[in-house]
C-alpha cells in the first residue's frame, strides 16, 4: 500500500472554471486526496469523466461546457495530475491505485445505488477496466465509454516512433515515453511535436494549443512514474470482467494507442454496444472530436441512465453475444 501523497510542485495548468463546478475532495483507500469537480444541475443524469496520462480536469472542457446544461458532470484529477497530489512511493503508481481512486470519487459524488455513465480516455479508460469487478463500480456504473485506450501491449503497438514494428521500435518507444526530460515551455516546436505524437493532422490550432498546455503542466516525475505502469499494462483479464454496456471510440490517426486496441476491446468486451472509428482524428478524441464523443455519451445516458428513472433497476440492451458490435466510421472535417 502506498503512503500518503504530496504535491510535487513545478508548473501546473491554470485552473479555469469551465462551468463554475463545485469542488469535492475524495479520499482514496491509501489516504490519497483526489480533487473532484461537479458541474450541472442536482438530480440530472450523472456522467463521470476520467482523464488520461499527463492530463487533468481541464482536458474535459468541451464535455463540461456542453453536457453540464442537462447532466451532472463529475470530473477528477488522477493522482499526481492537476490538483491531486502525487504518490510518495512507487506503490502509488499502479492500476490498483487508479481503481481505488475511481471508487473513492464514486462514493464521494453519487448517492447509494445511483448509477452513471463512466467515460475514460486513455489511462482513464484503463482506470475503468481495472475497477470493472469492484463492488462500488458495479453499484454505480450504468454504462461505459472507452476513448482512445487499450488493455495491453501499448508500447509494442505504438506508432509514435516512425519505424517498422519490432524490437528496435519497441525499445526506442519505451525510452521516449518513459523519458525524465522536462517538456519545457509551450513553443511552436513543442506544439508540432505534440500534434505529431497525439493528435490528428487536421486538429485545429487552438485545440493543439490547449492540449499542449495541459500536457506540459504535468510534473515530469509524475509523467515518468505513470509511464512504467503503461509500459507494463496487462488488463486483458479485467476487460472480460467489465460486464456493463460499453461503447468504444477511437481515432484512425491515433499513433499512441492505434485503432487495433479499440477493435480488440470491442471483440473482448462482454457487452460492447458499438465501436466508433473517427477518420483523421488522433489520440485526443474528446478534444479533437467533442461533438462525436459528447453524442456518444448522450446516447449512453439516454439508453442506460434516463430510462432507469422510469423503471426499477438497470436497463440493459442486448449483450454483444446476442447482438453484433455496431461499427461506425465517421469522417471528421479538417479543423472540426
Amino acid at each position: 500500500m502506498s503512503r500518503l501523497t504530496r504535491d510535487l510542485g513545478g508548473p501546473r495548468a491554470p485552473h479555469t472554471p469551465h462551468a463554475a463546478g463545485r469542488e469535492v475532495t475524495a479520499v482514496s483507500a491509501d489516504g490519497a486526496r483526489v480533487h473532484v469537480e461537479v458541474s450541472g444541475p442536482q438530480g440530472a443524469p450523472a456522467v463521470v469523466l476520467a482523464h488520461g496520462w499527463t492530463c487533468s480536469t481541464l482536458f474535459w472542457d468541451a464535455q463540461i461546457r456542453e453536457l453540464a446544461a442537462d447532466h451532472r458532470v463529475i470530473v477528477y484529477d488522477q493522482r499526481g495530475h492537476g490538483r491531486s497530489a502525487a504518490p510518495l512511493d512507487p506503490d502509488g503508481y499502479s492500476t490498483r491505485a487508479l481503481a481505488d481512486d475511481l471508487e473513492a470519487v464514486l462514493a464521494a459524488t453519487l448517492a447509494p445505488g445511483e448509477q452513471a455513465v463512466l467515460v475514460g480516455h486513455s489511462m482513464g479508460g484503463m482506470t475503468i477496466m481495472a475497477a470493472g469487478d469492484r463492488p462500488r463500480f458495479r453499484e454505480h456504473a450504468a454504462a461505459v465509454l472507452l476513448c482512445s485506450t487499450g488493455s495491453s501491449s501499448l508500447v509494442d503497438e505504438s506508432r509514435v516512433v516512425p519505424l517498422r514494428a519490432g524490437r528496435l521500435r519497441t525499445r526506442i518507444t519505451r525510452s521516449v515515453l518513459g523519458s525524465r526530460a522536462p517538456l519545457g515551455p509551450v513553443t511552436p516546436l513543442a506544439k508540432r511535436v505534440l500534434r505529431y505524437g497525439t493528435m490528428g493532422p487536421g486538429a485545429a490550432p487552438d485545440r493543439v494549443e490547449a492540449c499542449a498546455r495541459i500536457v506540459h503542466a504535468c510534473p515530469r516525475a509524475v509523467r515518468h512514474g505513470w509511464s512504467h505502469v503503461l509500459a507494463t499494462l496487462q488488463l486483458d483479464v479485467e476487460v472480460s470482467a467489465l460486464r456493463v454496456p460499453t461503447a468504444v471510440v477511437a481515432g484512425l490517426a491515433d499513433r499512441l494507442t492505434p485503432v487495433v486496441h479499440a477493435r480488440r476491446l470491442a471483440e473482448a468486451l462482454p457487452e460492447c454496444v458499438g465501436l466508433t472509428e473517427l477518420a483523421g482524428v488522433g489520440h485526443m478524441t474528446p478534444v479533437e472530436a467533442p461533438e462525436a464523443v459528447n453524442g456518444r455519451i448522450r446516447d449512453l445516458v439516454t439508453a442506460y441512465v434516463t430510462a432507469q428513472s422510469v423503471q426499477k433497476g438497470p436497463v440493459r440492451q442486448q449483450s454483444a453475444q446476442q447482438k453484433p458490435v455496431q461499427q461506425e466510421s465517421v469522417q471528421m472535417k479538417e479543423g472540426a
